[in-house]
């Protein structure tokens, strides 16, 4: 099987075998939209977009949607909830679309599992509107709980798993011609689903490590928001 199979095979019968159970962030999602002030007029793509929680709540805004991901069971999930939405199974470094099609592209929390990064965000800075933005979520390896080793990495490890400094992100997205202009904090572990999401007797450390991602600096943070234009 090549690297990519392997990876299908994954998201679709270990990643998503209970797509439908995934924890739902959408009040984290709805705040990121009004921080980024998604309108009515706008084209936004959601690269390695799982069953599309993300684009649900940009949809509900009115903006025209579409989507990317490998794995064919999110991908039908998906479709159920945006039957109307441009949505497609494949791989992130041959994108489906045409030059300078969307305002915003959006990868949140999936650079770090792909084969070619470099190629991806080739791909992502070609279907961008001159001046349009990209939105980047991407882990840090500079997060004080991996620092301290109580943190080996997601699930996703076995696949692939690349967790960069915050410097190094910023300088491999300004290689691919994206200019950074903000970095933020991802807090979207300040909800009762992640909280509760693992055992019952985890839930204390679980909640006292989200209350620590909101005093924590920058550089400690587990995962840091890059929007760039282009």
């Amino acid at each position: 099987m090549t690297p990519t199979s392997d990876a299908r095979t994954f998201y679709d019968e270990v990643y998503y075998e209970e797509a439908e159970k995934k924890p739902s962030y959408t009040r984290h999602y709805q705040q990121l939209a009004r921080r980024l002030g998604i309108g009515t007029s706008d084209a936004v793509v959601d690269i390695a977009c799982g069953t599309g929680e993300w684009l649900g709540v940009v949809h509900d805004i009115g903006a025209k949607v579409a989507g990317i991901d490998l794995s064919e069971r999110a991908i039908n999930v998906a479709r159920r909830s945006l039957p109307d939405a441009d949505l497609r199974a494949s791989g992130a470094t041959e994108l489906p679309w045409g030059d300078d099609v969307f305002d915003l592209v959006t990868c949140l929390g999936s650079l770090e599992h792909f084969p070619d990064q470099a190629a991806s965000l080739r791909e992502i800075k070609r279907i961008a509107k001159p001046g349009g933005r990209v939105l980047i979520l991407v882990p840090n390896a500079g997060f004080l709980t991996r620092r301290l080793r109580l943190f080996r990495g997601t699930e996703q490890r076995d696949i692939r798993e690349v967790v960069l400094p915050i410097a190094e992100w910023e300088a491999m997205f300004e290689s691919a011609d994206m200019k950074v202009v903000d970095r933020w904090k991802d807090l979207h572990i300040l909800s009762a689903s992640w909280i509760k999401s693992g055992p019952v007797v985890m839930w204390p450390l679980r909640t006292l490590q989200a209350l620590a991602l909101t005093v924590w600096p920058l550089s400690w943070q587990y995962q840091v928001y890059f929007l760039c234009r282009v």
